[in-house]
């Protein structure tokens, strides 16, 4: 038995060779771990021309060493096509900056997932519990949150990523514009409620770093695929002025509900939306399908916004 985990973890690409030995030793994380191993094993050193796969995408990215054990502790339907999932992590040496995704390791899936956090760094410090929200497709890690996961199913999570916003105290205050695209809001929510808790923290404590304003700009097709829409209006709410959205639509035929009509724009979000929060102190966030990334930053760009002041993640 010796000589074969040798052999398995010979196998293993860089970018997971050095953490398998942060799997833990009881029955159920074993188990992770040989998921994680044969996935490795069979697809040797990824080669792959399959363009989905989350591994290869990622491949130069940055990956923590921290391999940890999670448990699902809630499963809520976030949209028809959409679950969220909450996941109790058991290692203390797990955090995320907001914005980051995690690599999805399912005993019984070859396939590892990748799927962005949706939660605040803040949630997991306090209750040890992260979410994501996963949209249902054919790829085998999100199909299986679809069909078969349930309460105290157990995966594995790393974290990775190079997008993120995590300022310092001492940092300078800046202003945050987020662009979302569909399931793309999953980091830029993330990031909206680290925003709202350096908020909270000013006002309750008076310390700690001193946020600018957010301004979130999220377009989808219908209003029934806006994600967090109830979240994002309470934040607005808690924080008048500090945090503002403008919810977009690209393909609704329905008549829009009352409520919402205040708040949604029918079309494509605008260059003249975006023009009148160029500013020194802005950084500007994007996520949503490559070509809505790759036309947003030229924009941005032609502003004459800096290059290091635009970030973006693409999510296919």
């Amino acid at each position: 038995m010796a000589h074969t985990t040798i052999s398995a973890v010979f196998a293993i690409p860089r970018l997971l060779r050095d953490t398998a030995r942060n799997f833990p030793s009881h029955s159920a994380s074993l188990r992770l771990r040989y998921s994680a191993l044969c996935y490795c094993t069979i697809n040797g050193i990824m080669k792959s021309k399959r363009k989905t796969d989350h591994l290869e995408r990622t491949a130069n990215n940055f990956r923590q060493e921290v391999i940890s054990p999670a448990k699902v502790c809630g499963i809520t339907n976030e949209s028809e096509t959409v679950k969220r999932l909450r996941l109790a992590v058991t290692n203390k040496d797990f955090t995320f900056k907001a914005g980051q995704w995690v690599d999805f390791f399912i005993p019984e899936v070859a396939i590892v997932g990748g799927f962005s956090i949706c939660s605040s760094p803040g949630l997991l410090e306090q209750e040890g519990v992260l979410e994501l929200a996963v949209k249902h497709t054919v790829h085998p890690p999100a199909h299986w949150v679809h069909t078969k996961c349930t309460l105290d199913s157990e995966v594995a999570l790393r974290v990775g990523g190079n997008f993120f916003f995590d300022p310092q105290p001492n940092d300078s205050p800046v202003n945050l514009v987020l662009i979302a695209g569909g399931v793309g809001i999953n980091p830029l929510f993330s990031i909206l409620l680290h925003v709202a808790d350096f908020h909270r923290n000013q006002e309750s404590e008076g310390n700690g770093y001193k946020m600018g304003t957010v301004k979130l700009y999220y377009s989808a097709k219908t209003t029934n695929e806006l994600l967090f829409k109830n979240n994002i209006f309470g934040l607005m709410n808690e924080f008048p002025g500090k945090i503002t959205c403008s919810f977009h639509v690209t393909q609704q035929s329905s008549q829009i509900c009352e409520d919402l009509q205040p708040y949604i724009t029918e079309g494509r979000i605008s260059e003249k939306d975006l023009e009148k929060h160029v500013s020194k102190d802005t950084l500007w966030y994007i996520c949503g399908p490559p070509p809505m990334i790759e036309s947003i930053s030229r924009l941005i760009e032609k502003f004459g916004v800096p290059i290091d002041c635009i970030y973006f993640e693409k999510w296919w």
